[in-house]
């Protein structure tokens, strides 16, 4: 697709998600998760279903389309807009790639809440491990690791919970996870609570 993003489904996204926005909900989503980020007050159900239209609109995004669409709406700190480019990446994980792993780990370090952290792993992160080939997987790998001994416990979260879609579908790496464990748990901050739910969640899938 040509022309410019921020001028057609960013716009179009954002437009509609001040449409569905609510004061009060906007006060609640404050008060449940902190004054770090705007809020438009938009239900999580608006989200998806924006999502849905804009990709109904818009419906020839490629790949280069849909990274740059997802960092647009990263870029304002409106937690209705991080959503959506979540949702988003979820929608067109199929056409993400191993080199896309950098620009996701710039979103996990911005999140800040496990709101955005688990889905960008969990629907976004494990499902693109799943789907890649050859020597993309071990540089897939590598990020993974990166991620695991970063003094950011949100990315450590991540780089656990990114296994969890493996487990679940009955093609989990038990050695890989271990791995990752380990690592997290040689990291400076180690362990945190946030770390050791996501370790937890993983081994209840299954994880050895």
């Amino acid at each position: 697709m040509s022309g410019s993003i921020a001028g057609g489904p960013a716009e179009f996204i954002d437009e509609s998600l001040q449409y569905e926005s609510l004061w009060e909900r906007a006060e609640d989503h404050e008060r449940r998760y902190g004054p770090g980020l705007e809020y438009y007050g938009a239900s999580v159900g608006a989200v998806r279903g924006t999502i849905r239209n804009a990709e109904r609109r818009y419906p020839d995004l490629g790949h280069d389309d849909v990274t740059a669409l997802a960092s647009d709406l990263w870029l304002r700190p409106v937690f209705e807009r991080r959503l959506a480019a979540v949702v988003l990446l979820q929608s067109a994980v199929h056409l993400l790639r191993h080199s896309d792993l950098t620009r996701i780990e710039g979103f996990l370090r911005s999140a800040q809440l496990r709101e955005l952290v688990d889905p960008l792993a969990v629907d976004v992160v494990g499902p693109l491990l799943l789907q890649l080939t050859g020597q993309d997987v071990t540089r897939a790998a590598t990020v993974l690791d990166r991620w695991a001994i970063a003094d950011d416990a949100w990315l450590r979260r991540a780089a656990v919970l990114a296994h969890l879609p493996a487990f679940r579908s009955g093609k989990g790496d038990d050695a890989s996870f271990r791995r990752t464990v380990r690592l997290v748990s040689g990291a400076r901050q180690g362990r945190v609570p946030a770390v050791e739910e996501a370790v937890a969640v993983v081994r209840e899938s299954g994880a050895g």
